[in-house]
């Protein structure tokens, strides 16, 4: 991987604290991950990206013109509020499982999260 695809990346830290959040966060809505476990790594890599990068999981599937407005209007950090209001969650990481797309998976490893970004760069 090049230096310039590694400043792309989420660092591991954060990786890791929005893999615990999302894992925490299924289990506690009793919603589950997609059923394409790529999906999941892909959402959770840009919620750590986004909280690198402006120092909050901001929902990484939608366009922001001002994605620092965003943040502080809070409308799409991660839970969102139609995921919070609704459980609606447009990046299919928390899916209610009636959801056709959802799996049985509450959980994902980080190495599992690692992979996907790898076959990725």
């Amino acid at each position: 991987m090049n230096p310039i695809e590694t400043e792309k990346l989420s660092n591991d830290k954060s990786l890791e604290a929005m893999r615990q959040f999302s894992q925490t966060y299924a289990k506690r809505t009793g919603t589950y991950f997609c059923a394409e476990p790529s999906v999941t790594a892909v959402v959770i890599e840009g919620l750590a990206k986004h909280k690198d990068e402006l120092g909050s999981p901001l929902c990484p599937c939608r366009h922001y013109e001002d994605k620092v407005a965003e943040v502080h209007a809070s409308f799409w950090n991660c839970p969102c509020v139609p995921m919070r209001e609704r459980k609606e969650c447009h990046c299919m990481l928390f899916l209610t499982s009636d959801n056709e797309f959802a799996g049985d998976k509450q959980e994902i490893s980080l190495e599992e999260i690692k992979a996907v970004r790898e076959s990725m760069a």
